[in-house]
């Protein structure tokens, strides 16, 4: 399933998808390490991810996905959950509050590996999860 970089993805899309694989090629971005997304505007994307407004639309997120790798049931994040903007979002989106900015709509939780395949990875890229070994409080993001 290839997609185009001007696709809009959907929270409501990306569910129907039956597994987790296909998930990860509905989301890829075919980007670059390193690309520069906000360049000298850095600070604007900081001040943004430590809003009051963004910190409690994460936990929601994190409540409506459960916890989950792209929200995919069998797929619980151990350790940081990364909230991912489905549609990459720019300064232009920060400065003018855009839809793409705080929709739940256009945000799933990820882990550091998936967000990262998502972004930079190839098909050779490892979707194996493996075994998890369960600890106390792992299902309960806000206790870690």
């Amino acid at each position: 399933m290839t997609k185009m970089k001007n696709t809009i993805r959907t929270y409501s899309e990306l569910i129907k998808i039956p597994t987790f694989e296909e998930r990860v090629e509905y989301l890829r971005l075919y980007g670059t390490v390193g690309e520069d997304t906000f360049g000298f505007d850095r600070y604007l994307n900081q001040m943004f991810y430590t809003s009051y407004e963004w910190r409690m639309l994460r936990k929601d997120i994190i409540t409506r996905d459960m916890g989950c790798d792209l929200a995919f049931p069998e797929f619980e994040i151990i350790g940081k959950i990364i909230i991912h903007h489905m549609n990459p979002i720019s300064r232009d989106d920060i400065i003018n509050k855009t839809d793409l900015l705080l929709n739940p709509e256009y945000l799933i939780c990820t882990c550091k590996n998936t967000h990262d395949i998502i972004h930079y990875g190839n098909r050779n890229n490892n979707y194996n999860r493996g075994v998890i070994t369960r600890t106390k409080n792992d299902t309960c993001p806000w206790r870690h």
